[in-house]
């Protein structure tokens, strides 16, 4: 079912399926709630699944020129609140990953459970920073161009040939993202801080899904991220985009999860 929830003025946009342990799905930059669309089905025959569109994604309105992931973090946290929920499981992809870590920073005792898939706690670095910058120029000159390239990118080299479906769909999903929303988000992750602590020092179970060949996120560089820590690693095979690229290993992943929390 999909729902909608005013939050400081905006169209907050979310969907909530099934009943049991409740697990936030948050999707990544230039994606919105539909990319769980094949997940949700299996997810929620045992759990309670809920989607959001993140600010400036989706059917959700940008709330500003800049979207920090504290602010996405507290429109998790709306939706949370209005739902009723005493404690969650978080699933962040990429930017997601980063929402989760925010909300669970500010939020720490309605985190039940934490999976980050391909994404890290670790801030930009200097490169990642005026690449973003680099990225914002672009969609300004030719936005449509922009996307297109952005989401091609983000699978990995043989899967660019073989998910030509999903990819062009993917595509179709990120123009929906309006260019605030992009600007905002890509202002948000610039300015993000460091959370890897939260990998050593916080209880609930967490888990890391990463890519082999991750276009963005470089594998061995984002493992060191959980090194001395209790975390659980699970490595698929290919790149940023696991629920085209690994979609039935992470179903199980997440299944399994849902199980031990």
């Amino acid at each position: 079912m999909n729902y909608q929830t005013y939050y400081k003025n905006i169209t907050l946009s979310f969907s909530d399926q099934g009943k049991g342990t409740a697990i936030i799905l948050l999707h990544g930059f230039l994606e919105n709630s539909n990319m769980w669309n094949a997940l949700v089905p299996e997810l929620s025959k045992k759990n309670r699944a809920i989607c959001i569109d993140l600010l400036g994604h989706g059917k959700t309105d940008s709330l500003s020129y800049v979207h920090t992931m504290e602010d996405m973090a507290d429109a998790v946290h709306h939706v949370v609140h209005e739902l009723k929920l005493r404690k969650v499981v978080l699933a962040g992809h990429s930017m997601g990953g980063y929402v989760a870590l925010a909300f669970a920073e500010l939020y720490p005792e309605m985190v039940k459970g934490l999976v980050l898939i391909n994404s890290t706690s670790k801030e930009d670095s200097k490169e990642r920073k005026s690449n973003r910058e680099r990225a914002i120029l672009a969609v300004k000159q030719n936005y449509k161009a922009a996307i297109s390239m952005s989401i091609a990118n983000l699978f990995s080299d043989e899967n660019r040939m073989k998910l030509t479906s999903e990819i062009e769909w993917a595509k179709k999903e990120a123009l929906k993202t309006s260019l605030q929303g992009i600007i905002a988000a890509q202002e948000g992750m610039k300015a993000r801080k460091d959370r890897e602590i939260l990998l050593h020092t916080t209880l609930f179970p967490k888990t890391l899904i990463l890519g082999k060949k991750d276009p963005v996120l470089n594998y061995e560089d984002n493992k060191t991220q959980i090194e001395n820590t209790n975390v659980e690693l699970v490595t698929f095979d290919d790149g940023h985009m696991s629920h085209f690229e690994n979609k039935d290993e992470l179903e199980n992943v997440l299944i399994n999860f849902l199980k031990r929390v």
